[in-house]
This record gives C-alpha cells, structure tokens and sequence, in this order.
C-alpha cells in the first residue's frame, strides 16, 4: 500500500464552528460534526503538508460526504477504480493530481459506539485482504482511544478533586469567625429578601456594591439557598488573573498548550460544573475574554486551552463589581450584551 493519505477524524462536537465549515450547506442541523485529530502522507506534490489538522478538510458533520456517513452508519466504505470525477469527490483536481484509485473508510467502534472514522485515499487499488486488515487496525485504534479517554477522565477527575480540596481549605480558613448575616437594618432586611427570591432559580445574579460591604457573603448566601448548594461554590477574582492567563484560568487547558502546561488543569468552570461560579470584580475582565465569556454564558460549554474537544457543563454565574457597568458600558470598557 503505497502513498497514502490518511486522515482519522476522531472527536465528536458540537457545532460550534459551524460559520467556517466548507460543508455547512450540507449539515442538517449544525449539532454533531467530526473534528481531525490524526493526518499523514506521502504526497507527490512536495509543497502539501498531509499532517496539518487545520486544513480545509478538518471538519466533517455527520452523514455528510463519505467520512460523515460511515461515522453515522457505523458501517465500513470501501470505493475501488476511483477515476476523480465522481459526485462524491470533493477536491476532483486533488484526487487526480495525486492519482488516487481507492478511498477506504473504517469506524472506529468501540462498545457498540462510533469513536470516529479512519479514512483513507490510496494511491493503490486496494483488495479485500488489505480492507480486512485494516478493519483490525481500527478495532485496536479504537480500544486505544477508548482507553485514552478514560484515562484522561480520571486525571480529570482527580485534578478536580485536588482543586476542589485546595479551595475548599482555602475557603474554610477564610470564613472561620464569620457566620451568617447578623442585623435588623431595613437595608439587610431588603437584601435578605432579595436573597430568598433569587436564590432558588437558576438565574445569572450581579451583585454590586463598594469593597468591603459583603459581596462574597450575599453570593455565598444565593448558594446555600439554591438546588446547587450540594456543589462547591467556586471564586475567581478576576482581578488578579493576568491578561495572558484569563482563558486557563477560566477554561484550563491541556498538556503542552503553552510553556509550563506540564499536566492537563481544569479551569474555575469545569470546577464549578453542578454548583456556583462567583466571577469577583468582573469589570476588570478585558474586551477580547469578554466576548468568550458571553458565549460560554449563552451555550454552557467550554474548551480548554489546546484542546478540540467540547465539554457540556451546568454553572450557575454570580458576578460582584464595585463599578458602575452601565458607566463602564458607556466608556466601551464593557460589552452591553454581556451586562
């Protein structure tokens, strides 16, 4: 088998990228695609780069094109005698400048589960023999995946609880000697309704006010009364995360994202997947954070630094600043649609 390309786009998603995918004219419905993770070849034309995973053909939606339908279908492709100017053929001028004969397509399955695909364009007239050999590779592919995965989740898993313990200490140390609100004032009183009011929804809440009258204490309160309450109550001073560390900070992020990742870290998010995410002194978040911000606010989903895979998540958002927003909007220091 020689000269191939080969291409295996593995992880699933949601269509978040959808306005710069060359197939969403085909797509119905934007929902699931399947993202490249894995490319090689030999090519004859020596300028191409077969190991880039950013090219035009990254994204695959499901039961679009050849790929997409043995992703859908579960069931392996095999097309022999390819001449370059059947329908199917999305790069006619490619496929014959590389004279490909064989396009070949096995699903990675794992437990009755579609992983993804294992795609290949040959340069040979492949035979059964080689197609069944490469149902094998795919079957051990897909274990290793399978196992890779869950070996990830338990890191992940584990990362978390370390996080979640170390905050949790530091929360206890910070709160000794604090208790509960203590007053009669008309103003607590208001507050205290308040309180009771939005607590048991699952509404965004910002809490305004100078420093040092309590804003930590009123979102601890909005927690404690809510459904969440049995999930941590996780606090980022937005305040003191450098510019450059707001999306890892926020999203986390994988192994060798960027110098110093040594091991994958979940970010306040992941943290506070269940439960509460108290966003202190959201003012100081920059513009450009801003805008991703607001899209993980309105689709409840994330991706971590270096990563491709979409993680689902259910956080309930408590803002504080000491600013007036609506001031700060004005100034253009702040985006009116996430106020």
């Amino acid at each position: 088998m020689q000269e191939r390309r080969a291409r295996a786009p593995l992880a699933y998603s949601t269509g978040h990228r959808c306005e710069t995918c060359r197939f969403r004219p085909e797509c119905p419905d934007q929902t699931r695609c399947l993202h490249l993770v894995a490319s090689a070849g030999n090519p004859g034309d020596t300028k191409q780069n077969y190991a880039r995973l950013d090219g035009t053909f990254q994204r695959f939606p499901l039961g679009v094109r050849k790929i997409g339908r043995v992703a859908k279908s579960g069931e392996p492709m095999l097309l022999t005698d390819v001449r370059g100017n059947e329908e199917w053929i999305a790069e006619p001028k490619w496929t014959k400048r590389e004279r490909v004969k064989t396009f070949a397509g096995q699903p990675l399955v794992f437990r009755g589960g579609v992983l993804g695909v294992l795609a290949i364009f040959d340069t040979t007239v492949l035979g059964q023999g080689d197609f069944d050999w490469l149902r094998v590779f795919a079957d051990h592919s897909a274990v290793s995946i399978a196992n890779a995965r869950a070996l990830e989740e338990i890191e992940f898993l584990k990362a978390r609880l370390e996080e979640e313990n170390a905050y949790l200490r530091q929360e206890v140390t910070a709160a000794l000697g604090v208790g509960d609100f203590v007053g009669e004032s008309f103003g607590l009183r208001k507050v205290m309704q308040q309180i009771q009011l939005v607590a048991p929804t699952d509404a965004a809440v910002l809490v305004t006010g100078e420093s040092g009258t309590g804003k930590e204490l009123v979102a601890r309160a909005i927690h404690e009364n809510s459904p969440r309450k049995g999930r941590a109550l996780i606090k980022v001073n937005c305040g003191a995360v450098p510019e450059t560390l707001f999306e890892s900070e926020f999203f986390g992020h994988v192994r060798g994202a960027f110098t110093g990742a040594m091991k994958d870290r979940p970010g306040k998010f992941e943290l506070a997947d269940g439960g509460t995410l108290l966003l202190d002194e959201i003012g100081e978040v920059p513009l450009p954070m801003q805008a991703k911000l607001l899209r993980v606010l309105q689709e409840q989903e994330i991706e971590r630094v270096g990563d491709t895979r979409v993680r689902k998540i259910s956080v309930r958002i408590i803002a504080a600043t000491n600013r007036d927003l609506k001031k700060e909007v004005e100034a253009g220091r702040f985006r009116q649609d996430l106020f």
